[in-house]
């Protein structure tokens, strides 16, 4: 049984040189990080939270605490 080698047949394959290497402009060039390879971002705050939900989740908080106040003083 053969097998075949897995190294190239050097002087059939282009941009190969004699000694193995490749002659520069053969390669694309290195690439940098993938730091825009996802999509691009277009939502992105700078400020914390609008008056409006601060406003309602204190007056929640203020409403089960004055429930709370009464329930106890009942029972």
């Amino acid at each position: 049984m053969t097998s075949a080698t897995p190294d190239p047949d050097v002087p059939r394959t282009p941009g190969e040189k004699g000694g193995g290497g490749v002659p520069p402009g053969e390669t694309p060039p290195g690439e940098d990080s993938t730091a825009g390879a996802g999509p691009r971002e277009t939502y992105n705050p700078t400020r914390g939270w609008g008056k409006g939900p601060v406003i309602v989740i204190g007056f929640c908080v203020l409403a089960m605490f004055v429930l709370f106040i009464i329930w106890a003083a009942i029972v």
